[in-house]
This record gives C-alpha cells, sequence and structure tokens, in this order.
C-alpha cells in the first residue's frame, strides 16, 4: 500500500493526473470565452427584437407630447408604493399606438392605454413605483415603444428612498 502512495504522489499516475487537471481547466476556460464570444454576438439580435420598427413615413406619424416627462418623487420612505401619471398629447398626424412600455426593473410597473390615441387627444401612462428593498437616489427610465417618429419616447421619474422613521 505504501508503494502504490508513494507511486501516486510522485510517480507516473500523479504526473498523468495533474496533466489531466490542467486539461479540464483550460477546457472550463475555453467554453466561458465560447459562451461569452456568443453572448456578444447575440445579444445585439435580442435588442433588436424588442424595437419597435420605426414608421418609413416621417411626416405622417403620431407624435406624443407629455405635459411633464421628468417626475421627482424627493423623500419617498422605503417600503413605500407611489405612482405618477404622465399626461401626453398626440400632436401627430395618425392615431398613436403604443405597442409595449419597457422598464428598467420589477420595482417599476406602467400602465397605457391599449387602444389608439387618435390625433389631437390626450391620454396618459401611469407609473406605479414599489420602493421596498430599494435604498438611496433611484432613477428609472421608462421606453415608450410607439409609431412615433423615432419610434421609442422615453420618461423618467426619481426618487430618493430614505429609511423608515425610528418610532
Amino acid at each position: 500500500m505504501t508503494a502504490s502512495f508513494l507511486t501516486f504522489i510522485g510517480g507516473k499516475d500523479f504526473i498523468g493526473w495533474r496533466i489531466s487537471c490542467i486539461f479540464a481547466s483550460s477546457i472550463r476556460i475555453m467554453n466561458v470565452r465560447v459562451a461569452f464570444l456568443l453572448w456578444g454576438v447575440l445579444t445585439p439580435f435580442f435588442l433588436c427584437a424588442q424595437h419597435a420598427a420605426a414608421p418609413k413615413d416621417t411626416v405622417n406619424v403620431a407624435a406624443m407630447q407629455f405635459e411633464q416627462s421628468h417626475f421627482n418623487f424627493h423623500d419617498i420612505v422605503q417600503g413605500t408604493k407611489v405612482s405618477h401619471e404622465y399626461k401626453f398629447k398626440n400632436t401627430g398626424k395618425m392615431p398613436l399606438v403604443i405597442s409595449n412600455v419597457l422598464v428598467t426593473c420589477g420595482c417599476t410597473v406602467p400602465e397605457w392605454p391599449k387602444s389608439p390615441v387618435a390625433p389631437g387627444k390626450s391620454a396618459s401612462i401611469r407609473v406605479f413605483f414599489n420602493s421596498t428593498g430599494k435604498f438611496g437616489i433611484q432613477n428609472k427610465t421608462i421606453t415608450i415603444l410607439a409609431n412615433t417618429k423615432m419610434g421609442r419616447e422615453t420618461i423618467v421619474f426619481t426618487a430618493n428612498v430614505i429609511g423608515s422613521p425610528t418610532k
């Protein structure tokens, strides 16, 4: 038993085991590199899939004019749920169709009109923010995918989430 143990520690078996470990490690590194390469190549394709196609006619399009595109909640206590309504008017020549509203995290939930907004008419997008688990300055951008000239519009809100008041 001692001879085989010494052979494993200093003999050919040990060297072979060490070489196989180095080989396995380099394969793991290569797999990580391939995964990052695939991620870098495929990510733009997935991001483009969420991009609303901008209309080809840039004159006869819908247009969103917001009363206020940035809102500040100022100081709110952590765990508070707040909301704000962003009012807008379709100042374009075509009915405004909002296909999707994208947010940056699950703490923000939008509600938007699902039916077209006629030219000259007003509507609103309500945004709900849950400050649970958040702390400090929070800047959230909401992206609206619609049939406007650019194909996307943005609205923003800011909140300063402070700790709960002491009792």
